[in-house]
């Protein structure tokens, strides 16, 4: 069972996820994907792990989510947005690459047995214009990966505001 979460910064996505993992089991695994970049990373990446409790597992993966065994388990991945930013400035901005690689990876998680994930996704195309082309470049990865993403989930929920607005499942 795939769940994609989406929407824009600041909506409720992570803390929809996280309720959503709990409703489906006691021991959720939490993977998250942010790289540490700087101190500000390090700092969110903090707060955001002192949000959960010792019901999670707590994995940090940068790109190679296939290493994990998601068999049998309740995974929150969070988020793509991080994620994809990984694999775009390791191909040096290579669309095309960023997308494939993260691609292959989604369909080995994909299709491990009894597992059940839910991904967290940003909508960075319904904000502002990025200023640069590099930044242009990433939000069409990112559009172009959500869209992956959507058309191989189960359930898609859009949060806005806060609330939770299924559209697909």
């Amino acid at each position: 069972m795939v769940y994609l979460i989406t929407g824009g910064e600041r909506s409720g996505k992570s803390g929809y996820a996280q309720e959503l993992a709990l409703q489906l089991t006691n021991a959720p695994m939490y993977v998250a994907t942010a790289r540490k970049w700087d101190e500000d990373f390090q700092n969110r990446i903090d707060r955001h792990q002192q949000e959960r409790d010792e019901r999670w597992t707590n994995i940090e993966k940068e790109k190679h989510l296939s290493e994990i065994d998601f068999s049998g388990k309740v995974a929150l991945i969070d988020c793509v947005t991080l994620w994809l930013t990984n694999f775009f400035v390791d191909t040096k901005n290579d669309v095309a690459l960023s997308l494939e690689e993260a691609k292959a990876e989604f369909l080995k998680i994909a299709n491990q047995p009894d597992s059940t994930l839910i991904i967290v996704t940003n909508e960075i195309g319904m904000g502002l214009h990025a200023d640069t082309h590099v930044g242009r470049k990433f939000t069409e990865l990112q559009g172009w990966m959500n869209q992956f993403l959507a058309k191989n989930a189960d359930t898609v929920v859009l949060m806005v505001s806060g609330i939770p607005v299924t559209i697909k499942g």
